[in-house]
This record gives C-alpha cells, structure tokens and sequence, in this order.
C-alpha cells in the first residue's frame, strides 16, 4: 500500500477540492456583485412591460411604475 498520497484519488483529491473551493468563491462573488434586487426587478419590469403592451396600463403609469422599481 502506498498510503493516501499514492493512489490516484490521492493525487487528484486536493485539485478537486481546490477546484470546487474557487468555483463557489466565483459564483458567490457573481451573485453579490449582482445583487438581491437585480434578479426580483428584471422579472417585475418584463411583467410592467407585458401589461403595457397589452394596454392595461397608461404610458404614464408604465413610467412611474418604472421608476418605482429603480430602472
């Protein structure tokens, strides 16, 4: 027996880790530089602009409710 550091899943078990380790930094980073409110806006302005489209809403009501929700 060569003991963990001699097999395969020795050797390639801290790249793995390591790897895995800077991909959730990546990710975390990417969705905090993003922010909680980008991901909840963009789906209430497609629905702001659905609505308009279909006429449910005024031009003015579209605008303020735009700029209610920050864009």
């Amino acid at each position: 027996m060569h003991g963990f550091g001699g097999t395969f899943f020795g050797w390639s078990f801290w790249p793995a880790i390591i790897t895995g380790a800077f991909a959730l930094l990546v990710r975390a980073f990417r969705h905090r530089a993003r922010g909680p409110v980008h991901g909840c806006c963009s789906g209430a302005l497609e629905t702001l602009g659905q609505r308009y489209a279909r006429g449910e809403i005024t031009r003015e009501q579209y605008e303020q409710m735009k700029k209610d929700l920050g864009s």
